[in-house]
Formats: C-alpha cells, sequence, structure tokens
C-alpha cells in the first residue's frame, strides 16, 4: 500500500509564491510508486483546498478560478487516524478525501514555517516531515536564532532588536542603533526570509529609510552590523538528531549589495522547469539563481563552515532538510551565521545533487526521517492515570483558584 502524503503549500505569508513553486517541484520529483500525494494548498486568508489542478502551474495565474475547480478542506483526527476532509459537507455528501498518512509542509515565512503549521499538524495527529514547533519558531526569528546560537558558542554578528513600538521613539531608536552597532548596518524584519524588507544604510537617512520599509512586513525588525568586504555562502543539512551530514557549499551572487528577492527567485529564470524533473511546468525557484557550486573558499574555510552548519543543526534541534547562510568577512577573515532556513526553496536539492543524491532520494529520505520520528514519539508517555476531580468536592484549595466558593 502507497504511503498517503499530504503535501501543505501557500499561507498567509510574503513568500506565498515561492512556496508553491517549491512544493509543485517536490510534487513532480516524488515517487508515485511509493507515495500518493495529496496536494493542499493554503490561501492567503488560510483556507485549505484539495484537487488535482493545484498541481498545475499555469493555473496559479487566475488563483480564483483555481480554487472555484477546488474544494475546501480540514483534517479530522478521531484518536487513531487523521483524515482529509471536505469542509462544509452536507449528511448525504462524501465527506472524507482519504485517510493521510504523513504531512510534508513546503512553506516558507510566517504563520506558515514558523512553528504555526508544525503545531497544527502535530495537534491533528499527524507525522510531520522537517522541524518540530521549537525549532521551527526559533529559526524564523532571526534575534531569538542569534542568541541562541551565540549562548552556544557559535559565531554571530552583534544584533540589536527594535519594536514598532520603541520606533514610535524615533530619535531615541536611531540613536540606539548607531551607539550600539554603528553604519554601516543592515537592517531586516525578524521572520521573514526570501530577502524581503532588507535594507543597507550607511547614514542616518538611509537608517530611517530602512526602518520605515522593515517595518511595513514585521513589527520587529533585526539590526546588525554590515560586513564592508562580504561573501555570502550556503550549507544545505540533511538529518535528524542522531546523524546530519552537509552539501556541496554554493557561493550566491547578487546584482548589489545585498542578495535579493529579485536576484533569489526572478533575475536568471528565464526558462520554465529547471532542473530537478519539473517536465517544463514549474519554475525553477531557488534553482533559479545565479551561484557558484562549489564556493570559491580556500578548503579550511569549506571545512569550517561544513563543520559549523552540522553543529548548529544539532544544537537547534533541526529535522529534515535546511538550509544554513553563511557569512565570511574578506578583511578578517572571520565566519559567522547568518541564519537558517528550516524549509529552505527549492528544499535545496541543488546542493545535493553534485554529491550524486537526486532530489527523488533526497525526497525520499526526508520521508524515512519523518516516520523514524514518528515511531520514535509513539513510544512516549502524555499522560498517567490520575483523575484530579475525585479528590473532592470542592476546588477551594485547588492551585490556580484562589478565592474559590465552598459548597
Amino acid at each position: 500500500m502507497k504511503l498517503r502524503i499530504a503535501v501543505l503549500f501557500g499561507g498567509k505569508s510574503t513568500e506565498h509564491e515561492i512556496s508553491v513553486i517549491s512544493a509543485l517541484q517536490a510534487m513532480e520529483n516524488m515517487d508515485p510508486e511509493q507515495y500518493e500525494i495529496f496536494p493542499v494548498y493554503i490561501a492567503k486568508n488560510s483556507v485549505m483546498y484539495f484537487g488535482n489542478s493545484l498541481r498545475n502551474i499555469q493555473k496559479y495565474r487566475d488563483i480564483p478560478a483555481l480554487l472555484k475547480e477546488s474544494e475546501p478542506v480540514t483534517f479530522a483526527f478521531d484518536g487513531t487516524q487523521t483524515r482529509l476532509v471536505r469542509a462544509g459537507r452536507g449528511h448525504f455528501g462524501k465527506k472524507d478525501v482519504s485517510v493521510i498518512d504523513l504531512a510534508f509542509p513546503i512553506v516558507h515565512g510566517t504563520n506558515v514555517e514558523d512553528g504555526t503549521l508544525a503545531g497544527y499538524l502535530k495537534t491533528v495527529g499527524l507525522p510531520v516531515v522537517g522541524c518540530d514547533v521549537l525549532a521551527s519558531a526559533v529559526g524564523m526569528d532571526k534575534y531569538v536564532m542569534k542568541q541562541y546560537l551565540a549562548a552556544e558558542g557559535f559565531p554571530v554578528l552583534p544584533a540589536i532588536r527594535l519594536s514598532s513600538a520603541e520606533y514610535g521613539r524615533q530619535e531615541e531608536a536611531v540613536a540606539k542603533a548607531e551607539e550600539k552597532i554603528g553604519y554601516p548596518m543592515i537592517v531586516k524584519p525578524v521572520n521573514l526570509g526570501s530577502s524581503i524588507g532588507i535594507s543597507k544604510a550607511a547614514d542616518r537617512e538611509k537608517l530611517i529609510n530602512a526602518l520605515d520599509l522593515a517595518f511595513t512586513f514585521s513589527d520587529i525588525v533585526i539590526i546588525e552590523k554590515a560586513i564592508t568586504a562580504l561573501k555570502e555562502v550556503n550549507c544545505s543539512v540533511l538529518g535528524d538528531d542522531d546523524l546530519a551530514e552537509a552539501s556541496a557549499l554554493e557561493e550566491p551572487f547578487a546584482n548589489d549589495e545585498i542578495l535579493s528577492y529579485k536576484d533569489k527567485y526572478i533575475d536568471g529564470n528565464g526558462s520554465k522547469g529547471g532542473k530537478g524533473g519539473s517536465s517544463g511546468n514549474v519554475s525553477s525557484g531557488m534553482a533559479s539563481l545565479k551561484r557558484k557550486i562549489p564556493a570559491d573558499i580556500p578548503g579550511e574555510t569549506a571545512a569550517l563552515i561544513r563543520d559549523l552548519a552540522v553543529r548548529s543543526f544539532h544544537s537547534l534541534g533541526c529535522s529534515g532538510v535546511v538550509r544554513i547562510d553563511f557569512m565570511i568577512d574578506l578583511d578578517s577573515g572571520s565566519v559567522y551565521i547568518n541564519e537558517i532556513n528550516t524549509i529552505p526553496g527549492s528544499l535545496a536539492f541543488y546542493l545535493w545533487e553534485p554529491a550524486g543524491l537526486t532530489y527523488r532520494k533526497m525526497l525520499d529520505r526526508l520521508v524515512a526521517i519523518a516516520l523514524k520520528r514518528a515511531r520514535s514519539q509513539a513510544g512516549l508517555t502524555y499522560s498517567f492515570s490520575t483523575n484530579v476531580f475525585s479528590l473532592g468536592s470542592g476546588f477551594g484549595g485547588a492551585k490556580g483558584s484562589k478565592g474559590g466558593s465552598k459548597n
């Protein structure tokens, strides 16, 4: 019997469209002999839809029409199995779509990649491919991630965090950034990817403009020192808490000082399909980025980056496949962890192909890792036999019931 996998994508996120591309790429590369795939598209209003048309990239040119061809769905858990069910069906309609064995979220950005979706899927009883709730949440918040990695001894650039409330006192907030960080600075929304809302500031005017932009995407921004002589290098890690390995390294190329959304997903993407078996139907997404593989760096630096990638993967409690982005200061030779992408664009398959791991085999590995974790967690104890309600007729002395009435 085939494993029934719900692939979830889209969501209420600025990276919604990139999620669609990543998911359709993956579904086209999953072995149809092993898996029965159920595409579950999360619209920008957070309603979930199922339908065969959702696997056709051309249909996304007219999303309202696509949704009319699809059915609203949700997940239902009865204590033993999880079903994908049609939402709002009456007594005479067929409610079940199918029992689902495994969830494969391929989502990017806030409200989905940040642990929100993983937590929901866990609640409805589904094993999940990829990072769990905590690793996803920490990975999404750039400031929390930096604080955690710094405490664990990993190299990260110093940074400060500003809330929109603090920015309401603009002069004070700007002065804080100038004192703690100094020019030039990089300003980022704290919880976005795909280089959205990121700017470099070399003076006060540019800093204010950068903060204004970042705060349109997030209530919290992070400010860190900009490296003047910068080389960016990315590394993927595949595995779990038992065993993880690092991929080939890539050196992405930017058209400006900062690797932008346009660099990642638009420039260089002149052909539909690209590598990964998309059969001419799916844009190549992150696989279209202008890059050099392997990165043009000394062997000892490459070894350091791969070691840091695996150790930080384990330290953050990651699972599945991630991409960790590094910065090299060419003036000092120092290497810093920049950020982690717990569900990377295109699942970073292009970083594994140089080592001979095809996209299909990588997807098989991800499924196997998720099922291994589900078997392990199935042996844990989540409750114990007791009945607190039998301890007495009143709750006046119970914790949290201060002032409770006596009957």
